[in-house]
């Protein structure tokens, strides 16, 4: 679990992030999970959008997805929102205690 601090490094972090996958009509299938999973092992901090089309909303789709990968939803704003999970092999991101 992240604490307040650490929610804030993060969001910090992710300013400078575009977000690399798109949650469309199709919404959230096996393919979008895998590729996520492996994204989040590679870089520990992803940003992701939903699009109008999809059929679940941003907050859902983040809860969603985080609980599929077990990784933290840093935030959600509007149609955008980020995601957070320490890399076992790959760690970059040094949090704040």
């Amino acid at each position: 679990m992240l604490t307040s601090k650490q929610r804030a490094q993060l969001r910090g972090l992710a300013n400078r992030l575009d977000a690399i996958f798109q949650v469309g009509k199709g919404g959230i299938n096996d393919q979008l999970t895998r590729q996520i999973d492996e994204t989040l092992e590679a870089r520990e901090l992803i940003k992701v959008r939903v699009l109008e089309t999809s059929p679940c909303k941003a907050r859902e789709a983040a809860d969603q997805l985080a609980a599929a990968v077990h990784a933290d939803v840093v935030q959600v704003i509007g149609s955008r929102f980020i995601l957070y999970r320490e890399s076992e092999d790959n760690k970059q991101i040094t949090l704040v205690k």
